[in-house]
């Protein structure tokens, strides 16, 4: 019963958002301020997901200006984890086929963000184009998901070059977003689901990172971020534990 009125009022709550926010964006369209606007409205669905979810900024985040960040990219829960810690400006890049799903798609493009054909190797290798372009023209950031799709709880999957070639080029740093893992996590008939850390690194410097060093700086980001999500795991699996322990203590 809790999950089907979970789902009943997650899809009113969506297609509102996605209604009302497609008609403000009417206004100013494509700005990439909107994104973190919005996606912070889809982050405030956690609690009814029965989720605590705690954000953590790295010193002066607000001023670290361009830069590709990218994130380990889980599940669908993606959108009321990591969305919370988007900053402005920040768009980030999808699939061309999100633009077709109902009212959702509609907002995912009128809020600016950058849309790729997965299916055509070379539009894939002109929307990398397309981004350094964006860098050179405006003052935006880009969030990128280098694994390429959900990894559902196969760990952190092998990262596609597509987010290291572009920092290159544009010569902006990369910052990881580190998620602690969800999978599994969220049961829709249980009260409390529990923490979920979502966690900002401080930025990668690429200005020492050449073309022909991508899988280098790839490799590098990916281990930086495999041991951070393990230490976010560990340390929601020792607070929940602590939590469990004071709650049965109370009980008693």
């Amino acid at each position: 019963m809790l999950a089907i009125v979970r789902f009943i009022i997650v899809v009113i709550y969506c297609i509102l958002v996605c209604i009302l926010g497609s008609i403000w964006c009417l206004f100013s369209p494509r700005n990439p301020r909107h994104v973190a606007t919005f996606g912070h409205l889809f982050g405030r669905m956690h609690p009814l997901f029965g989720l605590r979810v705690e954000t953590r900024y790295p010193a002066g985040a607000d001023k670290f200006g361009n830069a590709i960040y990218i994130g380990n990219h889980q599940n669908n829960y993606d959108m009321i984890t990591a969305s919370n810690i988007v900053l402005p400006p920040t768009v980030t890049v999808g699939k061309k086929s999100l633009v077709w799903i109902p009212f959702f798609g509609q907002l995912y493009w009128l809020t600016g963000n950058l849309l790729i054909d997965r299916d055509n190797r070379a539009k894939a290798h002109s929307t990398i184009a397309q981004v350094v372009k964006q860098f050179k023209r405006r003052k935006i950031s880009i969030w990128m998901f280098p694994e390429g799709t959900r990894s559902r709880g196969r760990g952190l999957l092998p990262f596609k070059t597509g987010a290291f070639h572009a920092a290159i080029a544009a010569g902006v740093p990369i910052i990881p977003v580190c998620v602690s893992n969800t999978n599994d996590k969220i049961k829709l008939n249980r009260w409390n689901n529990g923490l979920v850390i979502v966690e900002m690194l401080a930025p990668i410097d690429t200005s020492g990172y050449g073309k022909d060093q991508v899988r280098e700086l790839s490799a590098h980001c990916r281990r930086v971020m495999e041991e951070k999500i393990s230490q976010l795991n560990a340390e929601v699996a020792e607070r929940e534990a602590s939590a469990k322990a004071a709650s049965k203590k109370e009980a008693s």
